[in-house]
């Protein structure tokens, strides 16, 4: 892949699926990373079909999965730390910070994270 590396959220994932927010041209061409936190919870949804579980496990393969380091983890303290937000927000908003690539989401409650580069969508 050509292009600039970036971490990809969950509901870009979802939204890339779904059809969504031209998100093709968005992600073409770029080098994607993901949290082994998206991973999980792409997954590990307790309603997923086979279809979907199929369709999520080949998208993920595009994408380079980063797992879960002592590095990101101190990271994700500090953010629980400074701001209020869900821990596996901490958790992808970390793993990004700690690669140095910006992180594109939908969710807006990642911009209360300091030193975050984040490519916020709109939907």
């Amino acid at each position: 892949m050509n292009g600039i590396e970036m971490m990809v959220d969950t509901n870009v994932l979802i939204n890339l699926v779904e059809g969504k927010a031209n998100l093709i041209d968005k992600l073409k061409g770029n080098r994607l990373f993901v949290s082994v936190i998206t991973e999980m919870e792409l997954l590990g949804w307790y309603k997923i079909t086979d279809g979907q579980k199929k369709l999520f496990s080949s998208l993920l393969r595009e994408c380079r999965i980063v797992d879960f380091s002592s590095e990101i983890k101190s990271i994700a303290i500090a953010i629980k730390q400074n701001q209020k937000v869900k821990l596996p927000d901490a958790i992808i908003a970390a793993t990004s910070v700690y690669l140095g690539i910006p992180l594109m989401t939908f969710d807006a409650d990642f911009q209360k994270i300091k030193d975050l580069n984040l490519l916020l969508l709109e939907e």
